[in-house]
């Protein structure tokens, strides 16, 4: 049994996370603001309260977690607020930097210490992240945060490396969640979870670092 860190777990893909994590036997420890009806009745390890923005609030998690080892960190907490040209609002996109990218970043160089040798490092991102791929434009500060998570998830790679710690950078697909007003053309969250896990479960060493699509396609930078 190994032992899951899911971020943004109280609804959506991190609560599909824990779900799915749970049935085959994992321990999950589920991370929230507030936890959900829904969380609470799968009956794993629920830490909420915690606004991952906050350096504080940060250090009170370490302190709960109290050393326990961590083989697998899933950062999947996220924030999109979408806007373009003519209607750009900096207090969001600022807003979106902090929750999508920085808050990442602190809170694995904050549970570094509590993965062993062979853990794995995994960074909700999205493939609007892609500068290649966009061919749409608009959704600045989303697309904008993205792309700074995608190479703050390649330096961790190069970093983590001695440490025996792999990163994936994961694109879950277009999925049905609140986050984009359940869009029925997406997948839906049991879909996306299933091919997320599976690439995690792949990862190693020499493919850290590496953007994928949930479905096994690498993504262009």
């Amino acid at each position: 049994m190994a032992s899951f860190l899911v971020t943004g777990a109280n609804r959506g893909i991190g609560l599909e996370y824990c779900r799915q994590l749970q049935a085959r036997g994992e321990q999950v420890i589920a991370v929230c603001r507030e936890a959900s009806p829904d969380l609470e009745a799968l009956g794993v390890r629920i830490e909420s309260g915690i606004e991952l923005t906050r350096v504080a609030c940060i250090t009170d998690l370490v302190q709960r977690l109290a050393g326990m080892p961590l083989d697998g960190v899933i950062l999947n907490a996220g924030l999109l607020q979408s806007m373009g040209l003519e209607d750009l609002d900096v207090e969001a996109i600022r807003r979106q930097f902090e929750v999508n990218a920085l808050a990442p970043l602190l809170l694995a160089r904050a549970l570094v210490d509590q993965m062993p040798y062979g853990a794995k490092l995994a960074l909700m991102t999205s493939r609007m992240g892609s500068i290649d791929d966009n061919t749409s434009g608009g959704s600045y500060g989303y697309r904008m945060s993205k792309v700074a998570l995608n190479i703050a998830g390649k330096s961790l790679a190069v970093d983590l490396a001695p440490r025996g710690i792999a990163v994936a950078i994961l694109h879950p697909g277009l999925v049905r969640t609140r986050m984009i007003k359940f869009n029925p053309h997406g997948i839906t969250p049991a879909a996306s979870v299933q091919g997320l896990l599976a690439r995690i479960d792949a990862l190693t060493l020499e493919s850290s670092g590496t953007f994928w699509h949930a479905n096994g396609e690498v993504l262009p930078w």
